[in-house]
C-alpha cells in the first residue's frame, strides 16, 4: 500500500509538472503574440492640414444635481496654400475635446485668396465686440499680429501682413473676426467678373 501511494504521488507530482511546462509556453508563446501585435500595429499617416491649439478652457454647467465640468478647446486648422479652419469642441477630456474641435475645423475649411504672399487689399474682419484691420504689406514684412490673429494668418499661408486688433481681446472673438476679415477679400479676377469687365479696365 505504501509503496502504491508513494508512485501516486509521483505521478501526480510529475503531471503537475509538466501542467506547469505547458503554461509556461503558452504565455510565453502568448507574449510573443503581443509583442508581435505591438510591432505590427499600423503607423498613423502624415496629415496634409496642420493644426494649432489656440485656447483650452474649463467651462461649467449648473445642473439640477450640481455643476457638470467639461473642457472646451479652440482648434484652427489649415494647409498653408490659402485654406483654413476653426472648430469649437467640448468634452470631459482635453484630448477628446482637441479632437472634436480639429474634426469641425477640417468641415469648415475655407479658400482665402492670396497674392505674392499677402493679401489683395485692406480688409476689417468684426465679430462680436472685435474688430481687427488688416492690411497688405511688402515682402520681408513677415507676421505683424497678435497671437489668436497669428495662427488663423500663418496656417492660411499668408506671410507678409499688418494687422491691428480693437475692441475685445477675447481668443475666440479674435479668431473668428480674423476668419470675417480674410472671408471678406477679393481677387482683381473676381471683381472683374461680378462687374463684367476686364482686369485691365478696373
Amino acid at each position: 500500500m505504501a509503496e502504491n501511494e508513494q508512485i501516486n504521488v509521483e505521478n501526480t507530482v510529475e503531471n503537475a509538472t509538466a501542467e506547469g511546462k505547458e503554461v509556461s509556453k503558452s504565455k510565453k508563446s502568448a507574449g510573443f503574440k503581443k509583442a508581435d501585435r505591438r510591432e505590427r500595429a499600423p503607423k498613423k499617416e502624415a496629415s496634409e492640414f496642420d493644426k494649432r491649439v489656440v485656447s483650452v478652457r474649463r467651462v461649467t454647467k449648473v445642473v439640477k444635481g450640481g455643476r457638470t465640468l467639461k473642457f472646451s478647446a479652440l482648434v484652427v486648422v489649415g494647409d498653408g496654400k490659402g485654406r483654413v479652419g476653426l472648430g469649437i469642441g467640448k468634452s470631459r477630456e482635453v484630448s477628446a475635446a482637441i479632437e472634436k474641435a480639429t474634426t469641425i475645423a477640417k468641415k469648415n475649411m475655407k479658400a482665402i485668396p492670396i497674392v505674392d504672399g499677402t493679401i489683395p487689399h485692406e480688409t476689417t474682419g468684426k465679430f462680436s465686440a472685435t474688430n481687427i484691420l488688416l492690411l497688405p504689406a511688402p515682402e520681408g514684412t513677415g507676421v505683424i499680429a497678435g497671437g489668436s490673429a497669428r495662427a488663423v494668418i500663418e496656417l492660411a499661408g499668408i506671410k507678409n501682413i499688418v494687422t491691428k486688433r480693437h475692441g475685445s481681446s477675447n481668443k475666440i472673438n479674435c479668431v473668428k473676426a480674423t476668419m470675417s476679415g480674410l472671408l471678406n477679400l477679393k481677387t482683381k479676377e473676381e471683381i472683374a467678373r461680378r462687374r463684367g469687365k476686364s482686369v485691365d479696365e478696373i
